[in-house]
């Protein structure tokens, strides 16, 4: 499935120069300083209640962002993450992208109990089924179905649901 991105075109510079007219500066400053502090705190708890108080993001009960997670700084609001979910070392999850003529909205929904590797990208638009695992390194360009193991650049499934759980057998 492809992302689900909301198109806004601009006219004269590229969208960058734009950015003041999409999102509030104040707004800027404030989940920068937000999300910076949450980089470099130990504390699991206190990330998700700075993520939730301050960033207005959806983050279910036990789920990790690790060391030096990097969120989308404008919409971080677009992400939610449910429970139970880790999220690797200076993984980088964006809901915007802005390009020359036009910049992209897009939520990304991340399931419970998901394994995200570190120094993975997942792009605006993005849903990650529950049980998924993402390898480290993955740019994340496209959906990624409950249970699967995926990896690489570009991301292609290594696993699916049913080999997955046959492995978990053994």
């Amino acid at each position: 499935m492809s992302r689900r991105t909301t198109r806004f075109p601009v006219e004269g510079a590229n969208s960058l120069w734009h950015v003041y007219k999409t999102v509030p500066f104040l707004k800027v400053v404030k989940n920068f300083a937000v999300i910076q502090i949450a980089r470099y705190t130990p504390f699991l708890g206190m990330k998700n209640w700075l993520y939730r108080t301050f960033l207005r993001m959806k983050v279910g009960n036990q789920t990790s962002f690790a060391l030096m997670v990097m969120l989308d700084v404008m919409f971080p609001e677009k992400i939610s993450v449910g429970r139970n979910t880790v999220i690797g070392y200076n993984t980088t999850i964006l809901a915007h992208e802005y390009l020359v003529k036009e910049y992209r909205l897009g939520e990304v929904e991340i399931g419970s109990e998901v394994m995200i590797g570190a120094n993975t990208t997942i792009l605006p638009g993005i849903s990650i089924g529950d049980g998924a695992i993402v390898s480290a390194g993955t740019l994340v360009h496209k959906d990624v179905p409950p249970g699967v193991f995926v990896g690489g650049n570009p991301m292609r499934v290594i696993y699916t649901a049913e080999e997955m759980a046959e492995r978990m057998k053994l």
